[in-house]
């Protein structure tokens, strides 16, 4: 104490946000610099501690002597999420699955558990469900809906972590599934569930007995209103995998991604259909994301974005119309509005598109979002076709990048865009110039390298394909 008061005495910082580490002079409710509420706290009199020596229960070994079939991971039977995870769940590893409400975090978790519960060497796994959101009643209707009944599978509606500690105990699970870890509460620590204190109790508690027993355990997290995982940041630090569950609540298409992977890529991506079934894995999603249409129609265009390391074929649709405003609408729907306003600028001086005095709407088919800058091209040529009202040849396909100068640049994995769009019978593709290298085209799909925007713009609309 006498150390904290000689800091005041001088001015010195007092109080620390466990967060980010901003410190003031005197507490305060909220941090000044990451808008936290309850995480700042008294920086406490550092003392120097003396550990007694213990002796180790498990001897440290040769590095070759160490057993790697503990790290192995084990398939869930839902494909998809095993792909985001690198093949499956390691036995130990726990998992922080995060996404809005009513998207499908539980029904995906529940399909995963049932699934586990039936894939044992001997039939079944011992697999643990604490829901405490939802009844066990509640849950087993669910389950019946997504056929997700399992004998293996043990349902408990529990929001005390002593309580489902012991829940543990008993069943001795392979798998623990909760849902979700800001209602889960500790009697030990101050403040209701959910608060900041709580959340990394309950998650290093649950972090311990996974490591301890060798269970693999799947946690479901809150997200806030921007989009950002609920809860103090060091939960996404304990965890071993951060896996984000996205998708548009009027579409059926959900997009699970991995944050954060100790056992694998976070290049990857799964899709899943949201249906009456259940959450239901795609292989193949990119017919998704046409409109199935046969007649050409102006103002469309197609493109090949790379999710991961996964090509998705995705249509590009603009409407441009005469506006009755002082200031032109500009609207998107699953575009980054900025880079679509880039394109429109790009379009306007280095193109001489007539499109200062339009309206302009643009939107993706099926409620996919494009982020990707290689998307850049076939929203040039959507809006160019919507303006000239002149539609593409039917079976094309356009990726690269625009920048401000009016250049097309390259853009990485054309081969596998081309060879994605070559399988699902296009057979024309408006390219950047230089992308392919010198490389082999795929067979019945003609290539259209092109330097600029005009160029593009020119070529794509008017010239027949070849080659």
């Amino acid at each position: 104490m006498a150390g904290t008061a000689a800091r005041r005495a001088k001015g010195a910082a007092a109080y620390r946000c466990s967060e980010c580490g901003w410190q003031t002079a005197k507490w305060v409710g909220r941090c000044g610099e990451c808008q936290a509420w309850a995480t700042v706290a008294e920086v406490g009199a550092v003392t120097a501690r003396t550990v007694a020596v213990t002796t180790p229960e498990r001897p440290a070994l040769p590095i070759g002597e160490v057993d790697v079939t503990h790290a192995v991971a084990r398939p869930t039977g839902v494909a998809e999420f095993d792909r985001v995870l690198g093949g499956g769940l390691v036995p130990g590893a726990v998992v922080l699955v995060a996404g809005e409400p009513g998207i499908g975090k539980s029904t995906l978790l529940l399909d995963v558990a049932g699934r586990a519960a039936r894939s044992g060497e001997h039939g079944e796994r011992r697999v643990l469900y604490v829901s405490g959101e939802e009844s066990a009643a509640q849950v087993r209707a669910r389950a019946e809906r997504i056929e997700a009944m399992a004998r293996g599978l043990y349902l408990a509606s529990e929001t005390d972590l002593a309580t489902v500690l012991g829940q543990v105990e008993q069943v001795r699970p392979e798998l623990l599934v909760v849902d979700s870890v800001q209602t889960v509460s500790s009697a030990e620590v101050e403040g209701s569930a959910g608060n900041v204190g709580q959340v990394r109790e309950v998650a290093a508690s649950l972090i311990q007995v996974a490591k301890a027993r060798g269970i693999a355990v799947l946690l479901v997290g809150h997200v806030t209103k921007d989009g950002s995982i609920a809860g103090p940041r060091v939960l996404e630090h304990l965890v071993d995998v951060v896996v984000q569950f996205e998708g548009d609540r009027h579409s059926r298409l959900r997009l699970v991604r991995a944050v954060k992977n100790r056992y694998g890529p976070t290049d990857e991506v799964g899709c899943f259909d949201l249906s009456d079934v259940g959450v239901v894995g795609l292989a193949d999603p990119s017919g998704l994301f046409l409109s199935g249409r046969t007649a050409a129609v102006a103002g469309t265009c197609v493109t090949v974005t790379l999710e991961g390391r996964r090509p998705l074929v995705t249509e590009v649709q603009a409407l441009v119309t005469a506006s009755t405003l002082a200031t032109p609408r500009r609207a998107t729907s699953g575009l980054d509005t900025a880079r679509v306003n880039m394109v429109l600028a790009v379009l306007d001086k280095r193109a001489r598109a007539p499109i200062g005095s339009s309206d302009a709407y643009l939107s993706t088919v099926g409620g996919v979002r494009l982020t990707e800058p290689a998307a850049d091209l076939a929203i040039t040529l959507a809006l160019a076709g919507a303006i000239t009202d002149r539609p593409l040849p039917t079976g094309t396909v356009a990726f690269g990048e625009v920048g401000l100068a009016g250049e097309v640049r390259p853009v990485t994995g054309a081969h596998r865009r081309l060879a994605e769009a070559a399988r699902l019978g296009f057979t024309r593709a408006v390219v950047p110039s230089g992308v392919l290298g010198g490389g082999p085209v795929p067979e019945g799909l003609a290539v259209l390298e092109v330097a600029t925007v005009a160029e593009a713009v020119g070529r794509a609309l008017h010239e027949a394909p070849t080659g």
